[in-house]
C-alpha cells in the first residue's frame, strides 16, 4: 500500500517513478524518523545495489523541490527529511538531537503566495527547539 503511495505522489509531482526515487520517497513515508542523507544512504545501500549518496542527495532535493517531501533546516549542519508533507510543526531537542512531529500544535499553512512586508512567502516551515519530555525526564532523575 505504501509502495503505492509513493509511486502515486511520484507520478503525481510530475517525476519519473524510477527503482531509486521510489525506494528513497517510500522509505521516508515509511520512517517518519526525519532522517538525513546518510540515514537514507545506509538503509537503503544494501536493497538498491546501484544507489549512490549523490543519487540519494540529488533525488531528496528533487523531492523537497517540487513539494514531495520536505526538507527540514536544523542549521547549516543538520538538513534532514520528512515524507509527511502536510504542514506540520517539529520539535527539535537540543539535548539528543531528536526530530519530533507535534500535530497537536497549529502550523502556518501558506495555501498560495502571499506577500508579507514586501517579501514573498512561498512555503512554511516552523519547529521548535528545547528539550523533548524523553531527555527532561532523564534530567530530572539525575537531580533527584
Amino acid at each position: 500500500m505504501k509502495k503505492a503511495e509513493a509511486y502515486n505522489r511520484l507520478v503525481e509531482k510530475g517525476i519519473r517513478p524510477s527503482v531509486q526515487r521510489l525506494a528513497i520517497l517510500d522509505y521516508l513515508i515509511k520512517h517518519p524518523t526525519h532522517p538525513n542523507i546518510e540515514d537514507v544512504y545506509k538503509a537503503l545501500e544494501n536493497k538498491v545495489p546501484t544507489l549512490s549518496r549523490t543519487t540519494v542527495y540529488n533525488t531528496l532535493r528533487m523531492l523537497s523541490e517540487v513539494n514531495a517531501a520536505q526538507m527540514i533546516t536544523i542549521n547549516e549542519h543538520r538538513v534532514c527529511y520528512d515524507g509527511n508533507i502536510e504542514p506540520h510543526v517539529h520539535f527539535y531537542c537540543k539535548n539528543c538531537g531528536k526530530i519530533i512531529d507535534l500535530f497537536d500544535e497549529q502550523a502556518p499553512r501558506v495555501t498560495e503566495t502571499k506577500v508579507i512586508d514586501g517579501n514573498i512567502v512561498q512555503e512554511e516551515q516552523l519547529y521548535y527547539k528545547g528539550i523533548c519530555s524523553a531527555c527532561a525526564q532523564k534530567m530530572e532523575k539525575k537531580t533527584n
